[in-house]
Order: structure tokens, then sequence, then C-alpha cells
């Protein structure tokens, strides 16, 4: 019997529950709406930008929202990951700043630091020291379910931000986008979930070519590119192991030129490229160009189309399916997929001093 298709040893070695909060997805989408259309607002304002501060998992969800309102939003949306915030930041900005712990130290900083700059700021958090500091201050906090690890928090750290400016009337309605969304997820899992066999199961398939070799994940610019950088992170973190990422059209101007060298590397990359309907139609000319050229070059490429109609729909489409691949890697690995103890360690490095 593969590795992959022994259900019973799978649930056994997945401590955390990673395949249990995959499974909740859906639910986890829907209720993040409801928080987000129930949440104390911001102060009105005249807004020029829009900051979301966050690292990791608590990060994605600001990324998930630059992509998505690019093309809706009459303002940028800037994500930032560090202690500091761009000199940008004051009262004509909205800052989301996101923790799922509540204890994430560089988020704690930005947070200080928007509220010195005079910005209006919302937080999403399970609580911790930022959902205390922001109560103090009478800054509007939207709290999240604990008891999942961050990374598979990502309806919570990210639709809560789009009821928010659509209530703020900075968003056009998504609410039948979400809704789209959430019976998407439930009929994907069905097809992604443990029992489903790994010949019958994209994503067990997805795994298997990954196995002992490096997974080189493209996107393109303004549609996949989040879900590319998504999935390097959750082959990261739940399967341990390496990955990279890039976005067309730019690869095509640099990355696509180092294929020739060492070749004994070079079989073992296994190619994905993600594709998305509304992906321009020069990029979808260069996606054929580029598999052409690479296919001789490497272990294998595989193209991923995004499913749906709505932008959120197509995004999570292929979030999930990448989710489910790097769990699935983890057990080929025979690694638990919720630890992230070289994480922990540097934290507690950190805080000794």
């Amino acid at each position: 019997m593969s590795v992959l298709d022994d259900v019973q040893a799978m649930y056994a070695a997945d401590t955390k529950g990673m395949l249990k909060s995959l499974w909740e997805l859906p639910g986890q989408c829907a209720r993040a709406w409801e928080l987000g259309m129930a949440a104390q607002l911001p102060p009105a304002g005249q807004f020029k930008h829009i900051l979301v501060t966050g690292l990791g998992g608590s990060a994605i969800g600001g990324d998930f929202l630059r992509v998505y309102a690019a093309r809706r939003l009459g303002v940028p949306v800037v994500v930032n990951r560090d202690y500091v915030l761009p000199e940008f930041v004051g009262p004509h900005t909205l800052v989301f700043a996101v923790s799922y712990s509540g204890n994430t130290e560089e988020t704690l900083s930005a947070y200080a630091r928007a509220r010195e700059k005079g910005a209006a700021l919302v937080v999403l958090t399970t609580g911790g020291r930022l959902g205390e500091m922001a109560r103090q201050d009478g800054v509007p906090v939207i709290t999240v379910p604990g008891g999942i690890a961050p990374r598979s928090a990502t309806g919570y750290l990210f639709l809560p931000t789009l009821a928010v400016l659509y209530r703020m009337g900075l968003l056009p309605d998504p609410g039948q986008e979400v809704h789209e969304c959430v019976s998407l997820l439930q009929s994907m899992r069905e097809e992604l979930k443990p029992e489903v066999p790994r010949d019958s199961n994209p994503a067990k398939m997805l795994a298997a070519g990954f196995y002992n070799r490096i997974p080189v994940i493209w996107g393109s610019s303004g549609t996949t590119e989040v879900v590319a950088q998504r999935w390097k992170g959750q082959i990261n973190e739940n399967a341990k192991a390496p990955a990279y990422w890039n976005v067309f059209p730019e690869l095509n101007h640099n990355e696509l030129v180092g294929f020739e060298f060492p070749g004994e590397l070079l079989r073992r990359l296994y190619v994905v490229i993600l594709r998305d309907p509304h992906d321009h139609p020069r990029v979808q000319k260069r996606f054929a160009i580029t598999r052409e050229i690479m296919e001789g070059a490497v272990a294998g490429v595989v193209e991923i189309m995004a499913r749906g109609s709505g932008a959120l729909a197509r995004l999570y489409s292929l979030v999930y399916i990448g989710d489910y691949a790097s769990v699935y890697l983890a057990m080929l690995y025979g690694v638990d997929p919720g630890p992230v103890r070289v994480i922990d360690t540097l934290k507690a490095r950190l805080a000794e001093e």
C-alpha cells in the first residue's frame, strides 16, 4: 500500500490536525466573512493607501488582499513584513495589524509605530498582547478563533479585511464571490481528502511529483503570483523541504536563462505553472513557449488551472490543492506536517536576548 493511501497512518502522523484544518477551510471562510461583516469599523477617512502588517501565515492574507484589490480598489495595498513602517504611513493610511497569536514581535512594533503616526487601525488576532494593546487604545479588534496553525488560518486572516473595506465603501460587495468560494471548496475537498486514492487525487499526485525533487512554482503577476508564494511557504513549513517561486512575465527575463547548468541538479527540479483564465493573453502565450523550453531540462512540468468564476474562488481553488499537496508531501517524507521546530527554536533564542 502506498503511504498516501494509508489513511489511518496519515491522520495518526498529523499531530497538529493539519488535515482537519484543511477539511474545515470552507467553514472557516464562511465564518471569517461573518466576523468581518459584524466587526467594529475604524473612523472613516480619505485614505490614500492601505497597509497590512504581519509575518508568515499572518501576512499571506495581506498578499491575497493586495492581488485581489489591485483591479478593484482606487488606492494601493502594501504588505509590510518588518518591525518598522514605510515613511508614507500617516493619518491617510488604513492599517490592518495582523498576528494570529497576537504576540509577533515585529507586528507589535509596527502597530505601535502606526499609532504614533496617526494611522487608522484594525487588528486581526486571536488575542495575545496585540489584542490587549488594541483594546486599551480603543482600536477595533476582529477576534478570530484560535487553536490552529497560523498558516491554516488564511480565511480568518484575509476575508475580514474584504468585509471591512466593503463596509467602508472602498470595495464593491464581494459577498457573492465569498459564497461561490465556500461552495467550490466544499466540492473540492471531496476530491482532495485523504480517503481519495492517490491515482484519483490531484493533490496526492502532485506530492508524488515533488517527492525527492525541488518544487519550483511559477505564477503570473496580478493573478496567481500570491498563490505561487503560498505554495512555496506551505512546502517549507509542512513538508520541511525547500521550494522556490517566481512570476511571469518577469521570470522570462532572467530565471529562464538559468536552466542549463548543472544538468544533474536541473533534473531534480519539478516545475508547476499556476494558471488563471484571466491571465494576460501574452502571458498565456509565454506559458506554452516556456513549457516547451523547460520540459527537456527538468524532471517534470505540470500546469494547474484555477477553477470557479469569481476571483476569490479561482484564488482559493489553487491555494487548496497546494495546501493539500504540501501535507501529502510531508507524509511521503515521514514527517509530521504540524510542528515548525526550527521557527520555535529561533523565537526562543530571540526571547533569551
